[in-house]
């Protein structure tokens, strides 16, 4: 089973997208600006990304530049902020077998699909 969390509206992560239907997987859809994570599943995803929740949000979405640049907050912070705006969060991450990736560049995911 392999998990998206994707955005419809991100043109990076329909690429993605069209690159896991493609080779017919067996496919986990998580439109997560709608279906926004859960705390724990968040975490779940910083551990396996191996980031900290700052380097997990989009630093050049206007809503970070008119609101968070520059805040020394928490990691604890950071993440409820992701879970209140998800548009904050880098997109698309896929997971399979217990790896995740940012699907910036696809090659990521490629050789995430090979197991490298």
């Amino acid at each position: 089973m392999i998990k998206i969390y994707h955005n419809k509206m991100c043109s990076k992560s329909c690429a993605v997208l069209d690159l896991l239907q493609e080779h017919q997987l067996d496919l986990q859809i998580q439109e997560y600006i709608h279906d926004v994570p859960t705390k724990d599943e968040l975490l779940e995803l910083l551990t396996l990304l191996k980031l900290k929740p700052l380097e997990l949000i989009r630093h050049h979405e206007p809503l970070f530049q008119e609101k968070y640049t520059d805040m020394p907050l928490t990691d604890e912070e950071w993440v409820d902020i992701m879970l209140e705006n998800p548009i904050l969060i880098e997109r698309p991450i896929v997971v399979k077998g217990g790896k995740a990736v940012i699907g910036r560049p696809i090659e990521k995911v490629i050789n995430l699909l090979k197991g490298e």
